[in-house]
């Protein structure tokens, strides 16, 4: 497995959403920028304003396992960052849309 390391800095987030390649699926947007470091950090954001903090946990929960299991095929030294779009009810995203998702976003962003 290898190591990954999380955002949790709000300066991190910002310079990533500023400066890094923004790419869209139905369910979640992601933005990856280069770090030039030979580990992958990854930030995960999904807003107050979707649901209480029960279901916003829920799908940033689908959203860590899938990396997880998509983390050995993907190439390091990216800053990956994750939001979950505002339109879609958060209640019906389920774990084969997210796997689903990513899988073609980061075939878009041939880090795959």
């Amino acid at each position: 497995m290898l190591k990954t390391d999380t955002l949790k800095k709000n300066y991190q987030f910002r310079n990533i959403l500023k400066k890094g390649k923004y790419y869209k699926g139905n369910y979640i947007d992601i933005y990856i920028k280069n770090n030039n470091k030979k580990i992958n950090y990854i930030g995960i954001a999904v807003g107050v304003k979707l649901a209480k903090a029960v279901k916003r946990n829920r799908v940033k929960r689908l959203i860590r396992e899938n990396y997880r299991l998509l983390e050995n095929k993907i190439n390091v030294g990216y800053n990956i960052v994750f939001i979950c779009k505002k339109n879609q009810n958060i209640e019906k995203i389920e774990y084969k849309n997210i796997k689903q998702d990513m899988e073609n976003i980061f075939k878009k962003a041939k880090i795959l």
